[in-house]
């Protein structure tokens, strides 16, 4: 009676082959189900739009109008430090 061994090459070949096949076939190969899908019914969004676009959008208006107020200090500031369009004489 003669056995045969398997070379620990092979069997590194064979664990390779064995992963890239697992990788390769989608899950849905691997797990059929007989189960149907189920139809999504959802309410349409209101017109103002879902809870979180509207907390987005009064993030946005409060960064803009922060901005505007940051740009016309700033300005306001420029001005007055230039002599706020007054001539000044150096002597």
């Amino acid at each position: 009676m003669s056995e045969k061994m398997i070379s620990r090459r092979d069997a590194f070949s064979l664990l390779g082959l064995a992963a890239a096949l697992g990788f390769a076939l989608p899950s849905e190969v691997l797990t059929a189900s007989d189960a149907e899908a189920q139809a999504q019914t959802t309410a349409p969004a209101p017109s103002g739009g879902t809870v979180g676009m509207q907390r987005r959008h009064a993030r946005r208006t409060g960064r803009h109008e922060r901005r505007h107020a940051r740009r016309t200090g700033r300005h306001e500031r420029r001005e007055t430090r230039r002599g706020g369009g007054e001539a000044t004489e150096k002597k």
